[in-house]
């Protein structure tokens, strides 16, 4: 296997951070507290959060998780936002278009 294949940064999932959760050990290298849940889609994370802890992505009311970031996890272990996720998986050929802001969509579900 080529060994700059294996240095490349490239999205590896679909994640949500909710920051105001009580933290998890073993959280992505830049997040320093709360708890980071991942899935193919964003809708995915979001379906799971209600089904098994009956919280709603939601940052205000009742059964909210409070303040949360829709972002992506990358194969070195770091959570990025939709922006700086956009531009690593044009750089690593998982998009073929620079787009502003990333979803799940635009890797996953758009045949090439």
């Amino acid at each position: 296997m080529d060994n700059d294949l294996n240095k490349k940064q490239y999205i590896l999932c679909s994640a949500i951070w909710y920051k105001d959760l009580p933290t998890m050990q073993h959280l992505p290298r830049n997040c320093e507290k709360g708890i980071v849940l991942c899935g193919r889609a964003h809708c995915n994370i979001i379906a799971q959060m209600f089904t098994t802890m009956k919280l709603r992505t939601a940052s205000l009311g009742e059964h909210s998780t409070g303040d949360f970031e829709q972002g992506f996890l990358t194969n070195d272990n770091f959570f990025v936002g939709r922006r700086e996720a956009a531009e690593i998986a044009y750089r690593a050929g998982q998009i073929n278009e620079k787009l502003n802001e990333l979803c799940s969509e635009n890797v996953w579900w758009i045949s090439r």
